[in-house]
């Protein structure tokens, strides 16, 4: 009865994949599906009959799958899961001695001529079948323990002079990548390699921010606080700002500004607050200042300046998502009253298109001279009419606007006259710039103009600079060099990154580096006074072709620093069975796909690297003194579809109040997702994220491991198994030669050995730390290390509103 049973349930799992199979051939894939099914077929149907052939033929079908398997995808254990796990599982029950057992005739007798020829077969496909089961048993522990994958290596450890014009970080972390550099390094080294196993819960703080029902779906904490002498300070999603006791997690003061929400906003996003600290004045005539004795002012205009309030020395400066701008006061969090009207400047003035929700400032401004220079997300995707992507400087004193750049336009420095407003959508910078004030140049990383899967009509500024790194002088806002990333983006690819400088050790000298990752995964290392490549930059000629009257780039830049994934293949298609494999395979099939750079079209196209990118808002971290890097690039296909409009204002591909994919005004909408399983897990093999060490001297890997596990995602995953989970947020690098991670899939914060990449420690966090972790110096002389845990809406990991501080036991 059991052997009938187990050949029906065969022989449905092998119409079902003949099914698929007939499909894949159709679309141009692999026939070795058909040999699968048939093997299923044939094994189902001699096991109904009740003919020990069938232990054969199935051992056989294994063997035959494994070797397949094996010249498809080599010993790459999570590749073969989906090729082999059930079959074998199968195999394994097709070995109980359930089967041939011996036939008893119509009086109860046995028929022992009939049945020992029947046990006789079935004992030798039994010696067959656990032949074949022990060598894929084997291939499969070899696959485990060789990580194909894992580069085993070591970091140098030598280090050079720091002579740097921007202090590191150290007791404090006074910016939001550590320093105006966005270098996420920290001279304090309290927490090694050797005692990092020895981290603890110092404290857990809950802002009681949390996701409504009227907010957006991407609802995410992603900010990094800062610490200045005794006191944290950070912003939730709605942009409340609080102050906590550096030392207990103690809640000091909280500003509200009450947001104005509207759902057609794509995110809900605060990444962080600014500071900025003046000397004491000293008044003097006409409400001048007048510094102390021996001090300088730090630049001319500093010196125009009205006296500031004893209680507005120290200051925050705090951009909104509803487009305002606030200087608070540190100490007290009451708004500065000499800042614009009543401590507060109205960001839409100028902005063309300024529907509520989608002119959003996510990332908190970089201060240089005092000057707060920042940007703005814009709602991608949703219409041609869309805000201005101008960047903009404005007196952290008064809140008056110093400068413009306006990368739209043909005269982007232009001061607007009243009623006038800035270019109609254009790049825009979302995330956040660095600066380098004794160069005087603050840094941009410029994002797509709107709609990004469809290029027609972009103007030649947009063109200019659309997906770039600009340098643009602090004090004028006047461009200084361009260095553009993507040609014609049509995939989305902004560079998401703050850009990170060093100086870099060359065989030539010392050269002030910029170091810009980017969503393709090519890390731009430049000369960051002229924009010139330190590592070379080629013009690399793609296949494809667009929509017309849309046209391709035929070259992209590409640089020789680069940890762009190789081009996807079938047999690159994942899933957690045979059946879901298939499906992802049917599904590449029939998608346009040349390589990294295929335009989106009418059927369907896959982007890899996807949406998410490579490298995103979280940046890298380097150790300036040994002159290396630390980066956690993902590995995730995406899809785009281009539907055809039938006016310029029907709704095509959205439902509610969010309109993201409409593109109103344009030809096409575009709907895009994940490249997923049925199953709702990733089409392609894992790793989908890693970590990485580089040497900046040499632009090589020289580590590299699966980054995170599915614990808290997939359970058909075994838990706490590290197979390579897609990831947003950014590391943390300390002179104690261990670094910090928390932005995986589950929720835990991880330290690592920066020489070897090794896991040394994992503390739980209470939600997704979809962040950057910081690290200072307590007032109890603890070396503190916290992260924002509140999950990520759009990722899907754990919501929650947590500030978690964590501390070596011993300290």
């Amino acid at each position: 009865m059991v052997a009938v049973v187990t050949g029906w349930v065969l022989l449905l799992l092998g119409v079902l994949m003949l099914i698929g199979a007939v499909w894949l051939v159709t679309v141009g894939g692999s026939p070795f599906y058909l040999v699968i099914a048939l093997g299923l077929l044939a094994t189902g149907y001699l096991l109904i009959r009740r003919n020990p052939a069938a232990r054969w033929v199935y051992a056989a079908l294994l063997l035959a799958v494994l070797v397949w398997s094996i010249w498809e995808v080599g010993l790459d254990w999570w590749a073969l899961v989906p090729r082999g796990v059930l079959l074998t599982l199968i195999g394994l029950w097709l070995l109980l001695p359930l089967f041939g057992r011996r036939r008893v005739g119509a009086n109860g007798d046995a028929d022992p001529a009939r049945s020992g020829a029947r046990s006789s077969g079935w004992r030798s496909g039994f010696g067959a079948l656990a032949a074949v089961v022990v060598l894929v048993g084997i291939t499969a522990l070899i696959s485990v323990v060789e990580d194909e994958f894992v580069i085993e290596g070591a970091l140098p450890t030598q280090r050079v002079a720091v002579d740097s014009t921007e202090p590191l970080p150290g007791n404090d972390w006074p910016h939001y990548g550590g320093d105006r550099f966005g270098r996420r390094f920290s001279t304090l080294g309290d927490i090694t390699p050797e005692n990092a196993h020895r981290l603890k819960l110092a404290w857990v703080y809950h802002t009681g921010d949390m996701r409504t029902a009227e907010d957006p779906r991407e609802t995410t904490y992603e900010v990094t606080p800062l610490k200045i002498r005794d006191t944290l300070y950070f912003c939730t999603p709605h942009n409340h700002v609080i102050a906590l006791d550096a030392t207990t997690g103690k809640e000091k003061w909280r500003f509200d500004p009450k947001i104005r929400i509207d759902m057609g906003s794509e995110h809900l996003t605060c990444r962080g607050v600014s500071y900025h600290e003046d000397p004491a004045p000293v008044a003097g005539p006409a409400g001048g200042q007048v510094l102390p004795a021996g001090q300088q002012p730090a630049n001319q205009q500093a010196t125009n300046q009205p006296a500031q309030p004893a209680s507005c020395l120290r200051r925050l400066i705090v951009p909104t998502m509803d487009a305002r701008l606030f200087a608070l006061d540190a100490d007290t969090g009451a708004v500065c009253p000499g800042f614009g009207e009543n401590g507060m400047v109205s960001l839409l003035t100028g902005i063309p298109h300024a529907t509520p929700g989608y002119y959003m400032v996510t990332s908190p401004p970089v201060i240089v001279n005092h000057l707060a220079v920042f940007g703005a997300a814009i709602n991608d995707n949703v219409s041609v009419n869309n805000p201005s992507g101008v960047v903009r400087a404005y007196d952290v004193h008064t809140g008056q606007l110093a400068w413009n750049w306006d990368p739209g336009s043909s005269t982007p420095n232009a001061t607007l006259a009243p009623g006038q407003t800035y270019s109609t959508g254009g790049p825009n910078m979302w995330s956040i710039a660095s600066a380098d004030e004794a160069l005087g140049l603050v840094y941009i990383p410029l994002g797509n103009g709107s709609p990004d899967q469809w290029g027609v009509g972009r103007s030649p500024q947009a063109e200019q600079f659309t997906s770039s790194i600009a340098a643009l002088d602090a004090r004028t806002g006047q461009l200084r060099w361009v260095r553009q990333t993507v040609h014609h983006d049509l995939w989305d690819r902004d560079v998401p990154s703050q850009p990170t400088l060093m100086d870099m050790h060359t065989p030539a000298g010392v050269v002030p580096a910029l170091i810009g990752p980017t969503k393709q995964g090519d890390v731009f290392v430049l000369d960051r006074r002229t924009g010139e490549p330190i590592f070379p930059v080629s013009e690399v000629a793609f296949k494809g072709t667009a929509v017309a009257p849309d046209k391709a780039a035929p070259t992209q830049p590409v640089s020789s620093f680069s940890f762009m994934p190789p081009p996807l293949r079938e047999a690159d298609m994942w899933g957690a069975t045979p059946f879901d494999q298939l499906a992802c395979r049917i599904r590449y099939r029939s998608l346009k796909y040349e390589g990294p750079y295929t335009p989106p079209s009418l059927q369907g196209t896959i982007v890899y690297p996807g949406n998410t990118g490579v490298f995103n808002w979280g940046g890298i971290a380097v150790d300036p003194a040994r002159q290396i890097f630390i980066g956690s690039p993902v590995r995730l296909a995406f899809t785009s579809r281009l539907v055809p409009r039938p006016d310029p204002e029907s709704r095509v591909v959205s439902e509610g109040k969010a309109m993201f994919g409409e593109n109103f005004g344009a030809p096409y909408a575009v709907k895009m997702g994940p490249l997923m399983s049925p199953l709702g897990i990733p089409c392609q093999t894992p790793p989908w994220g890693s970590l990485v060490g580089a040497s900046l001297q040499t632009g090589k890997t020289l580590w590299r491991h699966r980054n995170g596990t599915a614990r808290d995602q997939f359970p058909v995953v075994p838990l706490k198994v590290r197979l390579g989970v897609p990831s947003l947020g950014g590391p943390l690098v300390t002179a104690g030669g261990v670094f910090f991670y928390s932005g995986t899939l589950d929720n835990y914060l991880r330290a690592y050995d920066v020489t070897t990449g090794k896991l040394l420690w994992e503390g739980r966090l209470p939600a997704g730390g979809q962040a950057t972790p910081m690290t200072y110096r307590a007032a109890d002389n603890r070396q503190m290390v916290v992260v924002a845990a509140g999950g990520h809406g759009t990722f899907g990991t754990d919501l929650g509103d947590a500030i978690v501080a964590f501390t070596l036991a011993d300290q």
